[in-house]
């Protein structure tokens, strides 16, 4: 048996696997449905179609915390906060969505913790973490007995201030322990230790509560696979099963995370260090942007509508998947997502039971992907989903195929805008960008997309359905630490004492994932004096001195200029605030190697079938595996695979690089 590393990605429609050896460095990957009602199941079927194999470590992609989150099933949570503070949420921010819809009036959507399961501890600390009013542990304790009287088990813990001193906060912890031992606690000193203590609060509750379910499925896989698995994390980063349980929040874009960081690794070695990521999935498309081989690091995200101020690979995601349901609005229009038929019962031509029409029924209709999945094992209903569009298409006065193609269009621009909002809109030129599209249903718009916003062309990897799922065995082990720090004048002394502080956090955290040589990396949030957000960038290693200080003050007026178009470089009346200091604590692991591929000798003729682009007519099928480096198509035609399908659409030209990545391009 072969000695392998192995990542699981469990996404809404399909759990991606690879395996790579670690002898020969060969891959192998395959895909399973997805079992949404226990995503274990999919996990276990996916590696059990590798075969016997000597495992040695497993990296996983979860969206357990994602979609409880998505769907809000958040269950009855707990806030306890200091003593007049109780309307925290209540009072939020003043910040409202673009627009207000078809109404003259905005509703404050629900909070996460109404107001009657928010309680109050008396107890004060001042911003610098001096205490002004001692804890009361009577009155926490009588919180504590409210909280177990009516059942609440899930509770996040968040007093003013605790980010410059957790003291009262571990109080609160010993109080709930003894006097209700069966409550699941979050403490925002834990989670989050930087100021601001409305979003502070909502991330430390959000963590309490998709912690009982991701304890409870993480404990069902560890039992059934009999091994330790690490987990990916939004942060790019992976940490072991064991320890993530003990701050979920962390894996909130777990699986799209993996998938940038794959993508960026086979673009750089494809000779393309900054592109733009699609990640095509059923239910959703996930947008980034890498630059010099990076992704984006973000701790300004949501997921859905709760932020969450932790460290993210910056993505922006939308609701345009091969799921995405295809209906008619109110004013008699075509619409496309956001809502999706999911893995089950999926789209129309699954014969699950799905009754509306999805994107993917289109592509079927259009013959652009053929009538199964996965190389033949999932049999597709061509005529259910032509029964379902041709119903669709007579509300709408349209043929059938004009319809289809319509639904495609609208899912291409919905996918277009996602990208314009990781780059035009952030003063990117979207035209400097290759893009690297993969997932199942990341290449099948590859052509549009390309004509919609001028892309240069489209980069579609070998194994493009997998990507997620090798991206998970490329990333090291990854812990942040915060400080909030808040000063114009920086104290060189004391901000060396809080870096070296976090790593000494950082190494601990570290040393128990079996990591005795770690690498930290330090950065710092600052702003003009009087902004009211931050820029972060990244500070040098070791002691701080004016060099020091002029070498992380220099780099914030370049990133605030690239940002926002200037910066106050030499203007003395706009001083420099420091807000928070950061360590990022790495344990590396050795990366699978993007090899170059082998030529292909006689490929066989291609195979034909009917498909729709400008008309419909007999078009090459060409199977990617006999496509070799330098093979060329030009479309119109169809590469298909195991797990994706390129159309290459009149007026386009596809061709294969040396390390068996299709690239697409307008001729």
């Amino acid at each position: 048996m072969r000695s392998v590393r192995i990542g699981v990605d469990t996404g809404g429609t399909f759990t991606d696997v690879v395996a790579v050896d670690e002898r020969t460095g060969e891959i192998v990957t395959t895909k399973t449905p997805s079992t949404p009602a226990n995503p274990a199941d999919g996990f276990m079927a996916g590696i059990a179609k590798l075969g016997p194999l000597d495992v040695s470590s497993i990296v996983h992609g979860t969206t357990v915390a994602t979609n409880r989150l998505l769907e809000d099933r958040i269950g009855d949570l707990g806030l306890i906060t200091t003593e007049g503070f109780e309307f925290i949420l209540e009072i939020a921010r003043q910040s409202v969505p673009d627009g207000y819809g078809n109404s003259y009036f905005w509703v404050k959507p629900p909070r996460i913790v109404p107001v009657h399961l928010v309680k109050t501890v008396g107890g004060r600390l001042d911003h610098l973490g001096g205490e002004v009013r001692p804890f009361n542990e009577e009155q926490a304790a009588e919180v504590a007995r409210w909280f177990r009287s009516k059942g609440v088990t899930a509770i996040g813990v968040c007093f003013l201030h605790s980010y410059a001193n957790p003291e009262h906060e571990r109080s609160m912890r010993e109080v709930l322990w003894r006097e209700h031992p069966e409550a699941v606690i979050s403490l925002s000193s834990d989670v989050l230790r930087e100021y601001r203590e409305y979003e502070r609060a909502v991330t430390t509750l959000v963590d309490a509560a998709v912690k009982p379910a991701m304890r409870g499925y993480i404990a069902n896989l560890s039992t059934r696979l009999g091994m330790p698995f690490s987990v990916m994390k939004s942060n790019g980063g992976v940490l072991s099963a064991r320890e993530v349980v003990n701050q979920p929040i962390t894996t909130v874009l777990s699986g799209p995370a993996a998938g940038a960081l794959g993508a960026a690794l086979i673009a750089s070695t494809a000779g393309h260090p900054s592109v733009i990521t699609l990640d095509g999935g059923g239910t959703s498309t996930d947008v980034a942007v890498v630059v010099d081989g990076e992704p984006s690091i973000t701790t300004e995200g949501s997921i859905g509508r709760y932020p969450c101020k932790i460290p993210m690979i910056d993505i922006v995601t939308v609701g345009a998947g091969g799921g995405s349901i295809a209906w008619i609005s109110p004013e008699g229009t075509l619409k496309v997502g956001p809502k999706s038929a999911g893995a089950d019962p999926g789209p129309l031509c699954y014969g699950r039971g799905g009754a509306q029409v999805t994107v993917t029924d289109a592509h079927v209709l259009l013959g652009r992907i053929p009538p199964h999945l996965l190389g033949g094992e999932i049999p597709l209903d061509v005529d259910a989903a032509r029964a379902g569009i041709e119903a669709l298409a007579g509300k709408l006065g349209l043929s059938p195929e004009r319809t289809a193609t319509g639904i495609l269009e609208i899912s291409a621009f919905n996918q277009s805008n996602a990208i314009r909002q990781l780059t035009v809109k952030r003063g990117l030129d979207v035209r400097d960008f290759p893009l690297v599209t993969f997932g199942g249903s990341g290449p099948l718009l590859a052509c549009r997309l390309i004509d919609i916003l001028g892309l240069p062309a489209v980069v579609v990897p070998p194994d493009p359905g997998n990507v997620s799922a090798f991206g998970l065995l490329t990333v090291d082990v990854k812990n942040d630490y915060v400080r909030t720090y808040v000063t114009r004048d920086l104290d060189l002394a004391a901000a060396g004492e809080i870096f070296r502080e976090l790593e000494r956090e950082a190494a601990e955290a570290l040393d128990r994932e079996g990591f005795d040589d770690p690498v930290y990396a330090r950065s710092a949030d600052l702003r003009y004096y009087g902004q009211a957000y931050e820029v972060r960038v990244p500070a040098p290693a070791g002691e701080l001195d004016e060099a020091w200080r002029a070498e992380v003050t220099g780099r914030f007026h370049d990133a605030h200029e690239k940002l926002y178009g200037y910066a106050y470089r030499d203007d003395p009346r706009h001083g420099i605030e420091w807000v928070n200091l950061r360590v990022s604590g790495i344990g590396p692991i050795t990366r699978p190697v993007v090899r170059r591929r082998p030529p292909v000798a006689d490929p066989p003729p291609p195979g034909v079938r009917r498909v729709h682009f400008e008309e419909a007519a007999d078009t090459p099928i060409h199977q990617r595996a006999a496509l070799g480096p330098g093979a060329v198509v030009r479309g119109p035609a169809v590469i298909e695979e195991y797990g994706s399908t390129i159309p290459v659409h009149p007026g386009f030209t596809a061709t294969v690089d040396d390390y068996g990545n299709v690239e697409v391009r307008r001729d």
